[in-house]
């Protein structure tokens, strides 16, 4: 080769190493140093690091195992860009197997039905927050928020395959006040090529030539300068940040190191040995020419891999951490306080200010008792309140959780399920969600060209999770529409075994009027259970008859006016045959009985095709004629010992004489339930109600239809219904109205992590909680004055996020000058992020003194971050699912006291302390005073935060020994906080 081709080849040689370090450098997502957020800047934090492996160690191994053979150098640079490449996607590994360029092959093993979807080993991550509600504020609490306007969406997810989806500046006009300014953003399709950058750059440049009215927006064009870009502005930063959270990072890959080397292996054999071509002699001879470059290809992308896996499982370690409990309060009503906790919410300004908000009650000045008398279901809000009074509340409350009506908890759902699933593992009795439908038109978001991809991830690893809470006798109701409804029934098979149940069709009555095609106007209802045995008890599943207590309330008012007599039945079977709201199966009940039970006639003829068995033949005697009556052609219903059961029961018809074939009598008192159709029908919306209840929320889910099917599911009185897609709050509204209806105690818990939490769900629940029916805002009280509110206490939590974890992280250096380069590169590779982040989060320093522990808790969209203290009490309480019976905060002495059952059924006593307030005498004085000892507690198991001498053992007189187990508060903490 001449020295011109040399050079050549040398230069391409270059540019192919160039090439694949910019490939690494994003996928190893140090290539955006602007970024300061969440795993972006925990990696710029060792971007020298890294990029002194990529641009140092990994070309000089590569040259140095070829022998500076420059061709097979790049066939190297060419390998791992390639294969790298096709699996990374925006931030995300995309379990896509390609046996030979755009042709994919799928992992099988042998199912009779599969499906797959591209990111099915991946845990879904994204947060709809920020994508159409991003804000930030300037000086003076001066807000700034992008609102996306309009989402350019496909809805097959296929025709779009060339176009990528890139934030634009939209036409439509700017929206500025003295407080508020909203800049509009579309999410348009565009070409594959286009660059999000140059729309970023551009907006900014429109945004500066526009002329704003207060001068404080020009703060916007503050520079913000980063070491790669110095001109770079405030906005600029928002707008990088807006984006990139928008538009990458969807995914946690459950076990990326294990899939890349198995694909790492299926592309050395199908692209770089060539296979196809192993039968001639010549590609026989380049496979053992090229078994150098095969090696050092596989060995420097296993050692990529080796990072790649060690940064994803780091991720994942951090997603499936069980979050902290950020904030914990209680909404409990005025009846459930004593007169001193009551008087002092009297004189709570805010509290007060509250009430004539949410209820149009002005409370000040009022006299306690007056205000007991006229509204006794007042919600107080203990978040009001500074935090001796919630204490106070909670020390007077004995079988804590068994009292608490409600939990509400704002929090990403998989998040909450996460903390919560030792605490209430088997003790629910229905699921009851209405998941985001995946329209494209809705808030869920999904990663471009994966959209049934993305929420199948998302909804599979929630649904899963979730099953763990059923009981025994749990059921599962899911709403979802034509988009996913597929999908749902596949999951729901595989996670839910033969406990499918099927769909149920809901007919709206209203075809959607922009439509094309065929106009939709239903969507499914699918439902699964635990245990499918469960169903063999005739009433486990089964609706109300919806009109079946008026018709036992008419008959009677018929009865006291006119006897049991042929008037009273008479104008009975009247009132059913002009009653249009009576279905088909209510009507037959119309007739009286000499007791005075509305009954029908039911035939008692065998059901199936074939005749039943030879006793299921024998005559009824008629009791007047004496004379045998006939039996239907192929048998009885029933057996013999049933058939005698009726008859003693006085529930068979006879006829005149013994020539008609006996009924059996069905009294409706007996009978108030029946089979759930698969058909519902129920039109309208919810406008109405939530106008009246003063709230504002787009396309809630109607209360009847919630009522409906919590009614079928949930029918034990003292069930516990879970919602974690709770949206304004319907489920809660509707176990309460049911709850109201019937006198049951049914619980609920919901999660939502929506910024309208607060402004209409919490609100929502304690407006239902004081009154049942509002308008204009206003409660309306019945005829006899009362606003019908329930007694209630409900338990609000806020969770820590995933961002909030990452953003908390802190990598500290380790010395590694004195560890040989290749220990270095070991470290670097498999252990550095694990390491350096270890006491990042918690460390047993931190338990010393558990009540001043803070992190930053992001307080905006944006991403701004406050100091804030967790509550570690809760937190615990949660991990180790403790069922709570008491609660006695006495910080002001230092010490927090909990009580309760342990999931195994153990007494457990919980002590939290100051330790440099609290040691060792002041604790063994103060478990002295409460008989905690191993002579004579109460308590099958203790658990202490820090050092302590508490004695474990106790001999007695007769020298029987005895033992009280008492537990490291860290070392269970820590344990269950990271378990997976």
């Amino acid at each position: 080769m001449n020295s011109t081709a040399q050079h050549s080849t040398a230069q391409h040689s270059t540019a192919q190493l160039t090439n694949l370090i910019s490939k690494l450098k994003e996928i190893f997502q140090i290539n955006q140093p602007d970024l300061d957020f969440g795993i972006y800047r925990i990696l710029n934090s060792r971007s020298k690091e890294i990029s002194q492996f990529l641009e140092k160690t990994l070309p000089e191994k590569i040259g140095n195992a070829l022998g500076q053979n420059i061709n097979q150098e790049t066939a190297v640079y060419n390998h791992l860009y390639e294969f790298f490449s096709r699996y990374y996607d925006s931030g995300d590994f995309v379990s896509l197997r390609r046996y030979k360029g755009n042709t994919y092959a799928i992992p099988y093993a042998g199912e009779e039905v599969m499906l797959h979807w591209a990111n099915k080993d991946q845990y879904y991550t994204k947060s709809g927050e920020n994508f159409s509600n991003y804000a930030f504020y300037l000086a003076d609490d001066k807000r700034v928020q992008f609102r996306l306007v309009e989402a350019d969406t496909n809805k097959d997810n296929r025709k779009d395959n060339e176009q990528k989806r890139l934030f634009v500046l939209s036409e439509q006009p700017i929206e500025e006040t003295a407080e508020n300014l909203v800049i509009p953003f579309e999410y348009k399709a565009l070409g594959k090529n286009d660059k999000q950058a140059d729309y970023i750059d551009q907006a900014v440049e429109q945004l500066k030539s526009h002329p704003f009215a207060n001068a404080v927006w020009q703060e916007l064009f503050r520079l913000a300068p980063t070491e790669k870009d110095a001109k770079r502005t405030l906005l600029k930063k928002y707008l990088q940040d807006y984006t990139t959270k928008n538009t990458a990072d969807y995914f946690i890959h459950k076990n990326l190191g294990a899939f890349l080397s198995g694909e790492l292996d299926f592309y050395i054999k199908n692209e770089v040995m060539n296979l196809d071509d192993i039968q001639t002699e010549t590609a026989f001879a380049e496979i053992e020419q090229n078994l150098q470059l095969i090696k050092i290809f596989k060995q420097v992308a296993q050692e990529i891999i080796a990072f790649l896996a060690q940064l994803e499982d780091f991720q994942k370690k951090l997603w499936l951490k069980k979050k902290f409990v950020t904030a914990v309060y209680y909404l409990i009503t005025l009846d459930k306080l004593p007169d001193t906790l009551a008087e002092i919410a009297l004189k709570n300004e805010q509290q007060i200010k509250q009430w004539q908000t949410l209820f149009n009650m002005d409370a000040s000045g009022e006299n306690l008792q007056n205000l007991r008398q006229k509204a006794p279901h007042l919600v107080v809000d203990t978040s009001l309140f500074a935090a001796d009074f919630q204490a106070a509340v909670l020390k007077q409350m004995d079988d804590l959780d068994r009292q608490t009506d409600g939990v509400l908890i704002h929090s990403d759902n998989f998040q909450a399920l996460n903390l919560l699933q030792a605490r209430y593992k088997e003790q629910v009795k229905c699921i009851y969600i209405d998941p985001p439908y995946n329209t494209g038109e809705d808030d869920f978001l999904y990663k471009d060209n994966y959209q049934s991809s993305s929420w199948l991830s998302m909804f599979e690893c929630r649904l899963a999770l979730s099953k763990t809470y059923l009981n025994s006798e749990g059921f599962l109701v899911c709403h979802m529409d034509e988009h996913e409804h597929l999908s749902l029934e596949w999951l729901i098979k595989q996670i839910f075994n033969n406990g499918d149940m099927g769909k149920l069709i809901w007919d709206k009555r209203n075809p959607k009027g922009d439509a094309k095609g065929i106009a939709t106007q239903h969507e499914y209802v699918h439902f699964a259970t635990k245990n499918i045995s469960n169903l063999d008890d005739e009433c486990a599943f089964v609706r109300n008859k919806f009109n079946a207590e008026n018709m036992l309330r008419k008959a009677e008012l018929l009865i006291k006016k006119y006897g049991v007599s042929e008037q009273s039945k008479s104008e009975f079977k009247k009132w059913i045959r002009e009653n249009n709201e009576l279905s088909g199966g209510e009507r037959a009940y119309n007739q009286i009985d000499e007791n005075g039970d509305v009954y029908r006639a039911v035939s008692m003829a065998w059901p199936n095709k074939k005749k039943a068995p030879d006793e299921y033949f024998i005559p009824l005697i008629h009791p007047k004629t004496k004379k045998p009556c006939p039996v239907p052609a192929r048998g009885w219903r029933n057996p013999p010992k049933t058939m005698n059961e009726l008859l003693e029961k006085n529930l068979i018809l006879f006829g005149d004489d013994e020539t008609t074939i006996p009924n059996r009598k069905y009294l409706l008192k007996e009978n108030l339930t029946e089979n759930v159709p698969s058909l519902y029908y129920m039109a309208g919306s919810d406008d109405e109600l939530f106008n009246n209840l003063g709230i504002q929320f787009e396309n809630p889910k109607p209360i009847k239809a919630a009522q409906y099917f919590i009614s079928t599911t949930a029918r034990n009185y003292n069930s516990t219904i879970l919602d974690y897609f709770a949206g304004s709050g319907t489920t809660a509204h509707a176990v309460i109205n049911l709850n109201r209806e019937d006198g049951g105690k049914r619980h609920y818990i919901l999660v939502e992590q929506g910024e309208y939490f607060d402004t209409v769900l919490k609100p929502r629940i304690q407006k239902v909680i004081f009154a049942e029916n509002y308008k204009d805002g206003k409660p309306q009280a019945d005829n006899s004055g009362s606003f019908n509110g329930v007694s209630q206490l409900v338990k609000v939590l806020k969770l820590e996020s995933y961002e909030d974890t990452l953003n908390n992280l802190e990598l500290k250096k380790v010395a590694t000058d004195l560890f040989s380069p290749k220990v270095q590169q070991d470290y670097l590779l498999h252990y550095m992020l694990d390491v350096e982040s270890r006491d990042s989060l918690l460390n047993s320093d931190h338990f010393a003194k558990p009540f001043d522990y803070q992190l930053n808790i992001t307080t905006t969209s944006a991403g701004a971050y406050a100091p804030q203290g967790i509550d570690l009490v809760e937190t615990f309480n949660y991990l180790i699912g403790l069922k709570v019976a008491h609660i006695d905060d006495n910080r002001a002495r230092s010490i927090v006291a909990v009580t309760g059952t342990m999931p195994n059924g153990e007494q457990a006593f919980i002590l939290w302390r100051d330790c440099e307030k609290v040691g060792y005498a002041e604790l063994n004085r103060y478990l002295e005073s409460r008989s905690i000892n191993p002579a004579d507690s109460e308590y099958q198991v203790v658990y202490i935060n820090g050092d302590h001498n508490v004695p474990t053992v106790f001999a007695d007189s007769d020298d029987v020994v005895r033992t009280l187990k008492v537990r490291q508060i860290e070392t269970e903490f820590l344990a269950r906080m990271f378990e997976m």
